[in-house]
């Protein structure tokens, strides 16, 4: 399961991987079988709606259409814009970079303006969550808004509440929409388009449907698709760091979680495809990736090796066991990372979201050796208690996670840790709830997504398991988690004060958005600095202040549960920091 999201909009959105979503603490209070629906739902017909006025649509500077979707649309002739568009996202790091491929088939088809704000809209999307109730809940929270807008769009121009050319078509995106798809078409002609994560490519098609009457909805879940040939269109301010998506679906069917049947089984993207995209994303100022999936480490291409491997050669983390057998084995995540830390070795990588299981000696110790892979891994967990894990279907036992972490420590010795938690799954007990106490004092880890266990239809423990845990002892259970976090998490942070960090800066400080910076250490602290003129370490550069994308060393000289602050020392490199720090660390141990 991906690591959790707050909601971004088109306006909000930042790319920065320490922003909004880079959350300590979330507590809630954060992908489904079924015969395949229709592809589109008849309505009564009705007319199109006439086109706006020509002066209209010029002083809203709508977009430039052309017929054919390769052509340069900038010289293209002049017509009617298709709609503008407004987005917002719920949910993991996969949705954020589902909807940069969503705008990027938009994109092509002659949809090319983003507005802000919904109410400027003639199409707004939002993709949605299904992990949990409350992540369901605030979506129809907002489709009850947009609605709204809908159905109230003459009163609400004529008061100046909208400035659309048009009633807005509304298009629920994403896991909610695999989910949810009878009921969200059903709720009082609220919503025009249903579009599960796999159909993003039909979106088009679904909103012309509109026009003519009927409802669009295409939530067919495929064993093939991975939108490896389209390029993202990046949505953050943030220039520096992106995502790429290089696998998709989940094969675990842990008890408690939805996510296999809104994304279906796991598929991966050709090698070759993320090495373009990587390589386009250096090109055009991109300093640092996280590589997306909902099981990112059990990447397998099977798709450009000429010589495939059996499955039973498929090696697991020592202790752990998995339930869905690999049929063929192909190229590997660590091979992955392997030549994309060997193409781009100026470029850092991250990647988000892991099993514990598929962590094999080659990628701890490919971690290990190359300094552009992030010294961070994302290790959930879930309970401290053997028997529930088991009830939860994960694989393995407390004591072979613990041995599993002892295991990454002593090969990667300064890595940070994170994780998530579930509070009151079905039959946890005081002594289970004690028991992921005890774990999360025995890890110590960097950061920790913690939730109560919220139960959703069509797991395994929807079909076989009783929540039998009352919602006020999921919350007890749940505060006591953070706490106890809380007391583990400032003891790491206060360790870094007075060390070095090599950091990337993504931008202004927002509490001091003129003096200070901000980035994240190799191994993701948040740290703010001044921001003062410094050196470059390579001889004859002049002092300046460093900006967006350089890399700069920082001393932390202050530390929070949350974040490390400091002054800079130099900009560097990426090359010439781990060169004069290995140096560094010779000369101690002679």
């Amino acid at each position: 399961m991906a690591a959790p999201l707050a909601p971004l909009t088109a306006a909000r959105l930042g790319r920065g991987l320490g922003q909004r979503h880079r959350v300590l603490l979330l507590a809630s209070a954060r992908h489904y079988g079924a015969l395949p629906a229709p592809l589109s739902v008849l309505a009564p017909r009705r007319r199109p709606p006439p086109p706006p006025p020509r002066h209209l649509t010029r002083s809203l500077a709508a977009a430039t259409v052309v017929s054919e979707p390769q052509a340069d649309l900038e010289s293209g002739p002049a017509t009617v814009s298709k709609g503008r568009i407004y987005h917002e996202t719920y949910g993991c790091q996969m949705n954020v970079n589902d909807m940069e491929i969503v705008l990027s088939i938009m994109k092509k088809e002659g949809y090319n303006d983003i507005v802000p704000d919904p109410e400027s809209a003639e199409i707004i999307f939002i993709n949605t969550c299904a992990i949990r109730e409350n992540a369901e809940q605030k979506v129809w929270q907002r489709l009850n808004y947009f609605w709204f807008l809908k159905r109230q769009w003459k009163a609400n121009v004529a008061g100046g509440r909208s400035k659309s050319l048009r009633p807005p078509k509304i298009a629920v995106l994403g896991c909610m929409a695999e989910r949810l798809k009878e009921k969200i078409l059903d709720s009082d002609k609220m919503v025009d388009v249903v579009c599960g994560p796999d159909a993003y490519r039909d979106l088009p098609r679904l909103l012309q449907e509109v026009d003519y009457g009927q409802k669009g909805i295409n939530t067919l879940l495929s064993l093939e698709e991975t939108y490896a040939d389209i390029t993202p269109v990046r949505i953050s301010d943030n220039s520096v760091t992106a995502f790429v998506s290089i696998m998709r679906g989940c094969n675990n069917m842990c008890s408690f979680c939805i996510v296999p049947f809104t994304r279906g089984r796991e598929r991966s993207r050709p090698v070759s495809s993320v090495v373009r995209e990587v390589g386009e994303l250096w090109d055009a100022g991109v300093k640092e990736v996280m590589l997306l999936g909902q099981n990112v480490n059990s990447y397998n291409d099977t798709s450009e090796v000429e010589e495939l491997e059996p499955g039973k050669n498929w090696q697991l983390s020592e202790g752990f066991s998995s339930r869905c057998k690999v049929k063929n084995m192909g190229s590997r995540f660590a091979d992955l990372l392997d030549q994309l830390s060997l193409e781009y070795p100026e470029m850092r990588f991250r990647f988000t979201s892991p099993h514990p299981k598929d962590f094999p000696d080659e990628l701890l110790y490919l971690m290990r050796d190359r300094r552009n892979i992030c010294k961070q891994i994302h290790l959930p967990a879930q309970s401290g208690s053997t028997e529930v894990l088991e009830r939860m279907k994960r694989g393995y036992t407390r004591e072979a996670y613990l041995e599993l972490v002892q295991k990454i420590r002593n090969v990667i010795p300064d890595v940070g840790l994170s994780s998530d938690f579930i509070s009151g799954f079905c039959g946890e007990t005081e002594d289970d709830h004690a028991n992921t106490l005890s774990l999360v004092r025995a890890v110590g880890y960097d950061m920790a997504y913690m939730f109560s266990y919220s139960m959703r239809e069509k797991t395994h423990a929807h079909r076989n398991c009783e929540d039998d845990v009352l919602d006020d002892v999921k919350q007890r259970r749940l505060t006591e988690l953070i706490n106890t976090f809380r007391e583990t998490t400032r003891k790491i942070y206060d360790s870094q004060v007075g060390t070095t960090q090599l950091i990337l800066v993504e931008g202004p400080n927002k509490r001091a958005p003129e003096t200070e910076l901000f980035g994240k250490t190799d191994r993701g602290h948040r740290v703010s600095f001044t921001s003062l003129p410094v050196p470059h370490t390579s001889e004859g550069d002049g002092a300046r202040k460093p900006v967006v994308g350089d890399l700069v060393e920082v001393k932390i000289l202050r530390s929070s549960t949350a974040s490390l602050s400091g002054e800079p020392i130099a900009r560097t490199s990426l090359g010439m920091y781990c060169k004069n720090h290995a140096s560094d660390a010779s000369a101690v141990a002679a």
